[in-house]
């Protein structure tokens, strides 16, 4: 399939220049003042969709941010591959650890670096061009359709209903996402599995007002440091959440499983290095990839309180707070999770402050299976392109939006990742290389022609 690797050749800078320009919309779901930038980001979407060559392409609102749906139906007989992606990223901050302006894309060490340049923009565009390069070259074997959200940063809670409402309009044989990673450059690799999530943001208060520590000091309690106790309770010496019941329904993997996982190219040097770390921390018995892929985990994302400006003041704090988040794995209900949370941080607060638990968002974990066409499609893919065997993995990311798919709309989803672990996703100068990008953009249109083959 020469014509894929001319095609991308001749259009790279070109390629680069829309994606740029996609990146540049500031789209952060979190924050309410980038309100007119997700607006902004969705007509870029539906723009690019169709300049791509689709039939048609809408803006479909929502209770939030508006979801882009697009279509080319070649044959209604023939296989549709429904295009999942999200126009919108996380927040920048801390901001003075970026390098360079994290809206303002910069090609360095040929890796793209931006806010958004891998998780999703990056990503999710490859399959608009990879979609432009079958209809221009007319090698396109399936009917594709793309639904991209504005959410998911947020846990998607509109795009359920928005799924609910559509059926007949997202009807297809699977959906293809890549929003998920590989194991290094030169060992691609399909991911199998997806945490749950269970997302919470805790509030200690002791005293009405922030009072003095010196006067009040060892009188009145200090909501920073019961919060700071409370949480350090939530885990035992062996890294295994305290939770009543947080396990009873914990996937047991076997040890055949395991030992099969264990095959996966890993160096704990290379990890640790990486990271600029000692050594490894987590729940005893388990090994690294095993701590992130099948076995759950408990999280402070952000904890606040008191006085947090320069120079010193000296305060015992009102109020304290923490965000924290729960990965899942398969069978673990995030509802269920999060009320069992509740239940228990309520339970053990001890008398001389009061606490108020709110959950934020969460989705329930996902297992794609290896025996659909789908995966053996992938397989072949990844294959054509770097000349081996993609290995299945299990992740320790979560979207939340891939088992709710299933549950309304009855489809199976393939994750075909092309980030990698350097990528700092989610961090200060995220980035994407530039032959990542590219090679997915090779490496779909292999997906298609396989998948088309496979659905005959």
């Amino acid at each position: 399939m020469e014509h894929i690797k001319n095609y991308i050749e001749e259009n790279k800078k070109r390629f680069l220049d829309e994606l740029f320009r996609l990146i540049r919309i500031p789209s952060i779901s979190s924050e309410t003042e980038h309100k007119d930038d997700m607006l902004k980001a969705a007509e870029y979407w539906k723009d690019a969709i169709l300049k791509a060559g689709a039939d048609k392409a809408e803006i479909y609102p929502t209770d939030g941010n508006p979801v882009v749906y697009g279509e080319k139906i070649i044959d209604p007989s023939a296989p549709t591959v429904l295009v999942y992606g999200h126009y919108d990223v996380m927040p920048v901050d801390p901001i003075e650890l970026w390098k360079t302006p994290p809206f303002e894309p910069e090609i360095r060490e040929g890796k793209i670096f931006a806010r958004g340049a891998d998780d999703d923009k990056g990503q999710a565009f490859m399959h608009a061009k990879a979609f432009e390069l079958m209809v221009n070259t007319n090698t396109l074997p399936c009917n594709v359709k793309f639904m991209i959200e504005g959410e998911e940063e947020i846990g998607s809670p509109n795009l359920g209903a928005f799924c609910d409402g559509h059926k007949e309009l997202l009807k297809a044989d699977v959906i293809l996402v890549s929003d998920t990673g590989m194991i290094a450059p030169d060992i691609p690799s399909i991911t199998t599995g997806l945490r749950g999530l269970s997302y919470m943001e805790v509030e200690v208060t002791g005293p009405n007002k922030d009072l003095h520590s010196g006067l009040f000091g060892g009188a009145v309690a200090n909501p920073a440091n019961i919060l700071a106790k409370m949480i350090a309770s939530l885990m035992d010496e062996n890294n295994h959440i305290t939770i009543p019941g947080f396990y009873d329904d914990v996937e047991v993997i076997s040890d055949e499983e395991r030992s099969e996982m264990a095959k996966a190219p890993f160096s704990l040097d290379e990890y640790k290095k990486a990271l600029d770390i000692a050594e490894v921390c987590g729940e005893k018995g388990y090994s690294t990839n095993e701590r992130t892929g099948i076995r759950p985990s408990l999280d402070v994302n952000g904890i606040w309180g008191g006085y947090t400006g320069e120079g010193a003041k000296t305060v015992i704090p009102s109020k304290a707070h923490a965000k924290i988040s729960m990965r899942l794995v398969p069978n673990q209900d995030n509802e269920k999770i999060t009320k069992l949370f509740e239940d228990h941080f309520k339970a053990f607060a001890p008398s001389y402050v009061t606490v108020e638990v709110k959950a934020l968002h969460g989705g329930q974990a996902y297992v794609s299976p290896t025996n659909m066409d789908a995966y053996k499609a992938a397989e072949l893919a990844y294959t054509d392109v770097y000349n081996k065997k993609p290995v299945p993995v299990r992740s320790g990311g979560s979207i939340p939006i891939i088992a709710t798919f299933e549950d309304i709309l009855g489809i199976k989803s393939i994750l075909m990742g092309f980030g990698l672990e350097s990528d700092a996703i989610h961090s200060p100068n995220e980035n994407f290389p530039l032959a990542q990008f590219y090679n997915g953009i090779e490496t779909i249109p292999h997906f298609y022609k396989h998948f088309a083959e496979l659905m005959k």
